[in-house]
C-alpha cells in the first residue's frame, strides 16, 4: 500500500533479522510504546468475540521484548477470503487501519489464489482465518495507528528450512505462500530448521512496505522488539521495529552507505554473466549491471558491477566469485540518496499491473506489463502506455 514517505513524517522499520509474524510485528510495536489498551478498544470493534489479548515481557537470547498470546474460544469453520474481508469491512476502523488490514488480507488471498489456481475471493483461509490471525494482522495495523506510523519500511527478510505442518499437508520452508508475498522483495535464507517468517507476517510486508532494505534516513523516536514462541539458541527470536521522523536524503545530507563491488573477466560467456546478475539480484543486491571494456592485449571483456548494503557486501562477493570464477573483487564504499518512491497497482483491461510510482513519474513492472501485453494480445509498450496513464489520471485501482 502506497505510504507518506515526505521527509518530517512517522516511519515504522521492521528488522526482520530473525523473520517476522504476525503476533511478532504486533509485539513489537506495544514494545516500541503503543498502548495496548488503545489497541483492544480498536479491535474491540470487529463483529467477532471469544478472543482476548494479553502481553508478556521475555527474554529471547538476553534481548528482552513483548511476546503476545492471543486466546480463542474454539474456532469456527476456515473462513473464506470473502468473510474475512467483510469482518473487517464491518468494524468501522478508522481508515488507515482498515486499508492496512485489508490490503493485507487481500495480498494472502491473491498469493493462495495462485497456488491453488483460484479467483482470490473464493479462497478460504486456513490458519490465517482463524480468530487469532485476525486479531494479530488487525491489532498490527491498530497498533500502527496509535503509535501514529505513515509509512513502513522493512530491512531483507530472514526465513529458515526444513518443513512445516499445515492445512494442505507437510510444507517446505520457506512456505509457498511466503514466497509468493515476498516476491521482488529482498530475502534470505538461515541454517535453521524451522518456519521463521509466517504467511500473515509476510503478508503486513508485502500489502504496507513501501522502502526495502537498510533502516532509512530518521531521526529515532523509540523501538521494540516483538517475540516469537521458540528458542532459537544464541540467535534471537525477536523482530525489531524502530520507529523515526524521516530526513531528508538529499545532496549535502548524510546518504544511505553502499559498497560497490567489481571484477573484470574476459572468459566468461554471455549467458553465464546474464545468470550472475539475477543470482547477485536474489542474493540482495540493490542493482547488477555489466559494462563491456578492453582489457590488455586487446581482449574484449566485460566489468561486473555489483552495487549492495555493507552488510550484504561478504555475501555478494561469494556469489560473483563463485559465478564467474574470477581471481578478484574490488571494492569501494560509497553514499547514495534515493528518492522517495510508492508503489500500488492498476487495470489494464482487466489485468492487474503493478506501478512504481516517484514525484512526476509512475513506471509500470516489465514482468506485469509483459504478461498483460501477452494475454491481450498487444505490444508490450502499449500496455506500459495504458498502465503509467491509468496511474497518472486516475490512482490507483
Amino acid at each position: 500500500m502506497p505510504g507518506d514517505a515526505a521527509p518530517g513524517t512517522t516511519v515504522a522499520w521492521f528488522h526482520c533479522f530473525s523473520g517476522i509474524a504476525g503476533d511478532m510485528a504486533l509485539g513489537a510495536l506495544i514494545d516500541a510504546g503503543a498502548d495496548v489498551d488503545e489497541v483492544r478498544t480498536l479491535l474491540a470493534r470487529l463483529p467477532v468475540s471469544g478472543w482476548e489479548l494479553e502481553t508478556e515481557t521475555v527474554l529471547r537470547a538476553g534481548i528482552g521484548g513483548t511476546k503476545v498470546h492471543v486466546h480463542t474460544e474454539a474456532d469456527p469453520p476456515h473462513r473464506a477470503a470473502a468473510e474475512v474481508a467483510a469482518i473487517v469491512a464491518a468494524a468501522d476502523l478508522p481508515d488507515r487501519v482498515a486499508r492496512r488490514a485489508l490490503a493485507t488480507f487481500r495480498a494472502l488471498a491473491e498469493a493462495e489464489g495462485h497456488l491453488h489456481r483460484r479467483p482470490p475471493e473464493t479462497v478460504h483461509f486456513h490458519e490465517v482465518g482463524a480468530l487469532d490471525a485476525i486479531v494479530d494482522v488487525v491489532g498490527t495495523c491498530a497498533a500502527l495507528e496509535v503509535l501514529g506510523v505513515d509509512s513502513v519500511a522493512s530491512s531483507a527478510v530472514a526465513d529458515g528450512t526444513g518443513t512445516v505442518r499445515a492445512a494442505h499437508g507437510e510444507l517446505p520452508v520457506p512456505v509457498p505462500a511466503v514466497i509468493n508475498l515476498l516476491a521482488g522483495a529482498p530475502t534470505y535464507g538461515l541454517p535453521i530448521a524451522r518456519e521463521l517468517t509466517t504467511p500473515t507476517g509476510a503478508a503486513l510486508l508485502a500489502a504496507n512496505v513501501v522502502e526495502w532494505g537498510p533502516m532509512p534516513a530518521m531521526t529515532i523516536t523509540a523501538s521494540g522488539f516483538g517475540a516469537g514462541t521458540a528458542d532459537l539458541g544464541d540467535r534471537p527470536n525477536l523482530t525489531q521495529v524502530v520507529l523515526g521522523t524521516r530526513s531528508a536524503s538529499v545532496a549535502g545530507g548524510a546518504g544511505q552507505p553502499v559498497v560497490l563491488l567489481e571484477t573484470n573477466v574476459d572468459d566468461v560467456t554471455g549467458e553465464v554473466l546474464a545468470h550472475t546478475l539475477g543470482a547477485l539480484l536474489d542474493a540482495g543486491a540493490h542493482d547488477a549491471w555489466l559494462t563491456p571494456i578492453v582489457m590488455k592485449k586487446g581482449r574484449p571483456a566485460h566489468t561486473v558491477h555489483v552495487l549492495a548494503d555493507p552488510a550484504a557486501a561478504d555475501a555478494l562477493r561469494a556469489v560473483l566469485v563463485a559465478e564467474t570464477g574470477t581471481l578478484g573483487v574490488r571494492g569501494l564504499t560509497m553514499q547514495r540518496w534515493p528518492q522517495a518512491r510508492e508503489f500500488g497497482e492498476v487495470e489494464v483491461d482487466g489485468h492487474v499491473v503493478r506501478v512504481k510510482v516517484s514525484a512526476g513519474r509512475a513506471k509500470a513492472e516489465h514482468d506485469d506489463a509483459a504478461a498483460a501485453a501477452r494475454a491481450l494480445g498487444l505490444p508490450l509498450r502499449e500496455v506500459v502506455r495504458r498502465a503509467e496513464a491509468a496511474w497518472l489520471v486516475d490512482g490507483p485501482a
